[in-house]
């Protein structure tokens, strides 16, 4: 294997790629989004030929998804599209016959070592990954942290 990729699903979630020789954070990736017409709005919708886009660039990979489901408080209409997103996500990685582990929160957040609170993520992957904070310098960048911290574990884990 030469890189591990980690997947924060969501629309405003992302993509984070490391080496799996050095060990080291090559990139974050915005999850790749368009916009489509729903009645009067437009809704954000994850791209799967973005997705696949991306992925395909890194051949010889190990992918791994943050597993995801239904939070308490949540609408029908919002779960539903967080349920799509996570199965355009599965299905793009399955179709490329990636390898792939799925890895709940809680594990991914006690291991790594991330603390409690809204920019926790953010913290902790600014402090692991020095070189480069700037990529979760901002509120809106949780998604990246995660990201990375989710692709991270899997490393630290199976080093």
């Amino acid at each position: 294997m030469s890189f591990v990729i980690g997947i924060d699903p969501g629309i405003s979630g992302a993509i984070s790629v490391f080496s799996w020789e050095t060990q080291s954070l090559l990139e974050v990736i915005d999850m790749p989004t368009l916009e489509v017409d729903s009645g009067k709005t437009k809704k954000r919708h994850i791209s799967a030929a973005g997705l696949r886009n991306i992925l395909e660039g890194y051949p010889d990979s190990h992918v791994v998804i943050e597993k995801v489901g239904a939070m308490p408080g949540q609408g029908v209409t919002s779960m539903f599209n967080f349920g799509r997103s996570a199965g355009i996500i599965e299905g793009v990685v399955v179709g490329l016959k990636i390898p792939h582990t799925y890895v709940t929160p809680q594990t991914w957040t006690k291991a790594v070592g991330r603390a409690a609170g809204k920019d926790a993520s953010r913290m902790r992957a600014m402090e692991l990954f020095p070189n480069n904070d700037d990529w979760f310098k901002r509120a809106k960048d949780d998604g990246r942290a995660d990201a990375a911290l989710i692709a991270y574990w899997y490393i630290t884990k199976n080093a």
